[in-house]
């Protein structure tokens, strides 16, 4: 019986096609099947020409893949086939769910490597100019979400940290704002909220938590929330975000 192929667990960053690691590209161009998350973008697929795609990805409220098939469908194929990604937004090693799938692929002895992305917090850092720590103001940075399994409802108390960013913050804006504020936050500290991070779309708004405690309205995208004294902008910071250029558009440039 042949050995089983090699299955990659690849981040893929933010969502630019150009912000996905030189490891990763070269992989997804190699790869005979990629399942792939949601929030993978079209652009970023058009490094694996070759290969079979398959989407996997978890949307709320949405009709999506069970981990336990995504688990089954990783070893089915590392059976059939050399060369297996899986393909996550950000980096496979926060909130990507990673441990339940190597635990899946070593309980059947496939071999696996962990290929890091950027993850989207220090993207939207980047994308802001606004650094997560700043000397004398935030020397610590927690991520966070407030999206936990049913059987782990009680695992979502904020973290007490400089810097909070909360992933998937969209929908849990205002009981993020009012907690904060009942633990002694004050209501004028800075918050900074992106939409679609690295996107073409990408979205940067500068708030309040008092203001972030009146809700975000409805998002197009994935959503990303900093808070803490280090969002504070600087005297001549421009706040000007305009709209990024598709990849094809930087290409052609």
């Amino acid at each position: 019986m042949p050995s089983p192929g090699k299955v990659y667990l690849i981040g893929a960053g933010p969502g630019a096609q150009d912000l996905i690691t030189l490891r990763g590209a070269r992989l997804l161009a190699q790869a005979d099947v990629v399942l792939h998350d949601a929030l993978v973008t079209a652009e970023m697929l058009e490094l694996c020409p070759q290969a079979e795609k398959i989407l996997v990805g978890k949307r709320y409220g949405q009709l999506s893949a069970a981990q336990q098939f995504i688990n089954k469908q990783m070893v089915d194929y590392a059976h059939k086939v050399p060369l297996v990604v899986r393909l996550k937004g950000g980096d496979p090693m926060l909130f990507g769910r990673a441990d339940e799938e190597l635990r899946a692929l070593e309980e059947a002895g496939i071999e696996v490597e962990v290929v890091p992305g950027i993850t989207t917090a220090l993207a939207a850092a980047a994308a802001s100019k606004q650094p997560l720590t700043k000397r004398g103001v935030a020397r610590s940075v927690a991520f966070f979400t407030s999206s936990t399994a049913p059987e782990h409802s009680t695992h979502d108390a904020i973290p007490d940290t400089d810097t909070l960013v909360q992933y998937m913050g969209g929908r849990e804006a205002i009981a993020t704002a009012e907690r904060l504020l009942a633990q002694g936050r004050r209501p004028d500290t800075p918050v900074v909220v992106i939409e679609n991070c690295s996107r073409p779309d990408q979205h940067i708004r500068r708030l309040t938590i008092a203001s972030l405690a009146r809700g975000l309205g409805a998002a197009h995208g994935p959503v990303l929330v900093m808070l803490g004294e280090a969002m504070t902008t600087r005297p001549r910071q421009n706040l000007e975000h305009p709209q990024l250029p598709s990849a094809a558009e930087q290409l052609r440039a």
